[in-house]
């Protein structure tokens, strides 16, 4: 709403129009708005018009393309926005993501590095580098990144009380550490903000599975399942922090539901066009 304030106010400021589209492909992929990729791309598309040479565009192009399944573009278009700019944090993330949905995880750690440089405010990239970090069997270094990422979840909070984001993920990063009690303290204070949030939903399902409340993580799974994007998919079946329940009897059928969830929404999609 305010990147369309922005453009109301300016309508030849490229940026704002980079950051619609970003809006566009977070709600189009973690929350199955249904907004046309050809549509979000042709604002990101406005936006390199107005400037060429904005990085901002050109990640947010990667996005797209990202969660279109266009990978090859997805990565030209990151590519190109760090050597336009080469402290863009934007592109570093959602190029570390993208990374971690195909299951490179030593770029995505050398990307999410990069990221937390680059921005030291943000807590997303040392909380995702933690639990990358501890797949990979360097337990030492995810419990910095995990203590670096909470630090600056704290800080997040305290400015943007209304964002659980923060909470979400630093919930997940405690479970994984093996700290239960604190895990679950976490996602109280992520609840009490989002409590109907389908991404709060599904951090709470990462947090139950890592601590061995397989059952609880199933039934949050399947009350998100109803409402997810085709990106969700993705990033689901790379997330590690639900191998704990994979090989639960529910498991199946979860994925049926999923499959089921996603293949409704594409038929009504073909529908409407």
């Amino acid at each position: 709403q305010m990147f369309a304030k922005a453009v109301e106010i300016d309508p030849n400021y490229a940026q704002a129009y980079a950051g619609i589209a970003n809006s566009d492909s977070r709600l189009t992929g973690w929350y199955a708005v249904p907004i046309p990729v050809s549509e979000i791309l042709a604002t990101a598309d406005k936006a390199l018009e107005l400037d060429p040479q904005l990085a901002d565009a050109h990640a947010a192009r990667g996005y797209v393309f990202d969660i279109s399944g266009r990978a090859a573009e997805a990565e030209a278009a990151f590519e190109r926005a760090l050597e336009l700019d080469p402290n863009n944090f934007e592109a570093y993330y959602f190029y570390a993501r993208h990374c971690l949905k195909q299951g490179r995880r030593e770029k995505a750690v050398e990307l999410l590095t990069r990221a937390l440089e680059v921005n030291p405010d943000d807590s997303q990239a040392p909380l995702h580098l933690c639990r990358v970090l501890y797949n990979l069997g360097r337990a030492a270094e995810s419990e910095k990144y995990a203590r670096m990422g909470i630090q600056r979840a704290e800080a997040a909070l305290r400015l943007y009380p209304e964002s659980s984001r923060p909470a979400q993920l630093s919930a997940a990063a405690l479970a994984r550490l093996g700290q239960a009690a604190e895990a679950r303290q976490w996602l109280e204070r992520a609840l009490a903000i989002d409590p109907e949030d389908n991404n709060a939903i599904y951090n709470a399902a990462c947090v139950w599975a890592q601590i061995g409340e397989a059952d609880k993580a199933i039934d949050l799974l399947e009350g998100w399942a109803r409402q997810i994007g085709a990106e969700q998919k993705n990033w689901f079946l790379q997330d590690s922090d639900l191998n704990p329940i994979r090989e639960h009897p529910r498991y199946a059928s979860l994925m049926q539901m999923i499959d089921r969830t996603l293949q409704a929404r594409s038929d009504g999609q073909e529908a409407i066009q």
